[in-house]
């Protein structure tokens, strides 16, 4: 396949076109979770939006080794060098070992990903379990200069770096903004200057998480494991590295700055960022409190929904939008994703017993709307477009199964495939109801009604039938009558 495929990188600030290091093999490093809480849909979009780019760039042929951490260890409050461990705390509130947290909520999270069709990655380390990686990559630091030891803790001098490498190329933020933006915190007595940040913090008494080192018996900075594990993994330089906006500084930005001073390169080729989920406007997240848990969404239990979202209907709402642009979520965008999903579902049921004609009207080429459809993929992962365009083919299913247009064999085997690589395999999408099988009760109960319902009107009893029909479709089951019986979907 001609590879056309263009990624907006964050870096440069413009789409390039992108070319494997060494194609057709890609590495690609996404920041994961840190594990302390239910995952909710600030999670599910980063998921989301890096697994369509994964599913792609395979689709592509070229093999990815995708790694995505899990943060259990470092992470500190306000995401700042002072106060208490994310994990630590968590175990502290709830009376257990901080391992059990970590292994409890990564199970929540992998059971989430699992519903919500994400597929795994090559690789999933652990921060803690790569403490000899990030110790070797703060000696590195040392020697080259750029750190300093102070109080038992290892600093990142900022200012040092900044004379030969610009600190902000990724964010666009100057070190003399910094020094007037700085906020004065518990502990900035240590550094030289309060924008340096922690490579490795000496313990306090208290603290649960702790390693031994010739420094101190402490742990890394939360910014030191992306940069070791990606290179543990990917090398010193790789192609990708995703995560959401507001890692971009000052998370992906001091992840530069530590792989340029212990390993003298740029890290990474293109930078991903997706955007913001907000909620009237503000960023949905745990740490402002108006997080809502993917469990919730899925069902219903919170006072700000009206009902329950199945994961489809989730991921198919944050595939309507780039994973660049805002997302911005409602009970009314919610419910207008679910009709979407469940339309696109039921072409895919009509597409699948369609068989080609020879009928009056218009031929269809099923070669357009397939070029459309990669253009759009190609151009930063257009998952929106992508969409507007399978429901433009939607249009060309209803008028062929109408008989209003005519389809030869081998086009309509191409729309066939056309939709199952694009819907299934590169969307993510899989038809809920068909996985919950045909035979579950729920389907039982609905051909039992629909059976009621053809009594009522073999005996001309329409006032019960169309009754029947009505609570069918109150309940989201829709009926259609034709002339080989009633169809019905979900």
């Amino acid at each position: 396949m001609d590879n056309k495929l263009t990624i907006y990188n964050t870096l440069s600030k413009k789409k390039e076109a992108f070319e494997a290091l060494n194609p057709p093999h890609v590495g690609m490093y996404v920041c994961g979770p840190t594990v302390y809480g239910d995952p909710h849909l600030g999670h599910a979009r980063p998921a989301i939006a890096f697994d369509l780019v994964f599913r792609y760039l395979q689709h592509l042929d070229y093999k990815v080794r995708y790694v995505r951490n899990i943060t259990d260890v470092g992470h500190l409050e306000n995401d700042a060098d002072e106060g208490e461990d994310k994990i630590a705390k968590k175990a502290r509130l709830e009376e257990l070992e901080p391992m059990e947290v970590v292994q409890y909520y990564t199970n929540s999270y992998h059971k989430a990903m699992r519903a919500l069709n994400v597929l795994d990655p090559s690789i999933e380390p652990n921060a803690s379990g790569h403490i000899m990686e990030q110790l070797a990559m703060i000696r590195k630091i040392l020697e080259a200069g750029y750190a300093y030891e102070s109080a038992g803790s290892i600093y990142f001098d900022v200012e040092k770096y900044n004379e030969t490498n610009p600190y902000g190329i990724l964010s666009g933020r100057k070190v003399e903004e910094l020094v007037s933006t700085s906020r004065e915190l518990e502990g900035q007595a240590e550094k030289k200057n309060s924008f340096d940040f922690a490579l490795w913090k000496k313990a306090a008494p208290e603290h649960i998480m702790r390693w031994s080192s010739e420094w101190s018996d402490g742990f890394p900075g939360w910014h030191m494991e992306c940069s070791a594990m990606g290179t543990r993994y990917l090398g010193e330089q790789f192609d990708i590295h995703g995560g959401g906006m507001d890692l971009l500084f000052p998370h992906h930005e001091s992840e530069i700055a530590q792989s340029v001073a212990a390993n003298g390169k740029m890290p990474v080729r293109y930078w991903m960022h997706n955007n913001m989920i907000t909620l009237n406007g503000q960023k949905m997240g745990k740490s402002l409190g108006n997080a809502v848990s993917l469990e919730e969404f899925f069902t219903g239990e919170n006072p700000i929904l009206e009902q329950a979202y199945s994961p489809m209907t989730i991921r198919f709402f944050i595939m309507q939008a780039h994973y660049r642009s805002t997302l911005d979520f409602s009970n009314e965008a919610l419910q207008a994703a679910e009709k979407g999903y469940r339309r696109m579902m039921a072409a895919m049921e009509v597409l699948d017993k369609l068989e080609a004609n020879a009928n009056n009207g218009e031929s269809v080429d099923t070669g357009k709307l397939k070029d459309k459809c990669y253009e759009a993929m190609n151009d930063d992962f257009n998952s929106p477009v992508v969409i507007a365009h399978l429901f433009d083919g939607v249009k060309t299913i209803n008028s062929i199964k109408d008989g209003k247009l005519k389809i030869d064999q081998e086009n309509l085997q191409s729309l066939k495939e056309l939709y199952l690589v694009f819907v299934n395999d590169i969307l993510g999408l899989k038809n809920e109801e068909e996985a919950a099988g045909d035979d579950s009760l729920s389907g039982q109960l609905i051909e039992t009604l629909l059976n009621l319902r053809r009594e009522a009107k073999g005996n001309k009893d329409f006032n019960t039938a169309d009754k029947i029909r009505d609570q069918l479709t109150a309940i989201g089951v829709t009926l259609k009558d034709t002339k080989e019986g009633t169809e019905w979907s979900l």
